[in-house]
């Protein structure tokens, strides 16, 4: 099982970045289009990402430094909800807030998707935390299911 680990630089304070880990609104406006969670331990974390059904639990909630995720798709077999860990650190920088990403358990199958997923979502997060809204991505498709030869972030 592959990991992915990533980290993106954001000009906003912990205390800001942390709440779009943890509320509907935050998590749509730069992850998925819809979003139902319960942000403490073993609360669920529900969000639906390019017609994905995302589920799973919140393991960990340490505010404003630390957001641990169980996540995986619902209804699948080889990817079910709650199967891998999302883990989202936060550290204070002189500029605003590092955010280290690291996804623990992904199914090969899924692993070009999940990295590709991420490199798209991390820079939204970014855009989101510090104010600003993020291009729509309505049109964005995970590589899996990308018709040969699209580009992996369609033109607005």
């Amino acid at each position: 099982m592959p990991d992915f680990t990533s980290d993106i630089e954001i000009r906003a304070t912990r205390e800001q970045v942390f709440e779009y880990l943890v509320t509907p609104s935050g998590l749509t406006s730069w992850l998925g289009q819809h979003a139902e969670v319960e942000p403490v331990e073993g609360g669920s974390f529900a969000v639906d990402i390019a017609g994905f059904p995302i589920r799973g639990r919140y393991v960990e909630v340490r505010r404003p430094e630390r957001v641990v995720v169980s996540w995986g798709v619902a209804g699948s077999d080889d990817f079910p909800a709650g199967s891998s860990t999302v883990r989202f650190t936060l550290t204070s920088t002189d500029r605003g807030t590092r955010v280290e990403l690291e996804h623990l358990g992904i199914p090969n199958p899924y692993a070009d998707g999940h990295r590709d997923g991420w490199q798209h979502f991390l820079p939204r997060l970014a855009e989101s935390a510090a104010g600003r809204a993020p291009a729509d991505d309505a049109d964005w498709l995970p590589l899996a299911v990308r018709p040969a030869g699209d580009s992996p972030r369609p033109g607005p």
